[in-house]
């Protein structure tokens, strides 16, 4: 995680948006007490949407927490994919 002020981030907005972009970092812009801006890769925004999605309802959870335990377990398979 990288924090800057904003004055830090505007003198030099493009290396900090590359080493957010490139080394997956997050970055943080401090605009005062309690208040601040986060900047991520898109990437790493849309892999958040996803999970808060994937765990958005009760069924949903509890399903991806069985797929985890069987992993754990070592009682999960491998099936081959059929090409077409």
């Amino acid at each position: 995680m990288i924090i800057a002020s904003v004055s830090d981030f505007r003198k030099d907005i493009k290396s900090y948006l590359d080493r957010v972009s490139k080394n997956f970092e997050t970055l943080i812009i401090n605009r005062g007490k309690d208040s601040g801006i986060v900047v991520m890769s898109l990437e790493e925004y849309n892999s958040l949407m996803a999970t808060n999605h994937e765990l958005s309802s009760r069924i949903n959870e509890s399903r991806l927490d069985a797929a985890i335990e069987k992993l754990k377990s070592k009682q999960s398979f491998e099936r081959e994919l059929i090409e077409e």
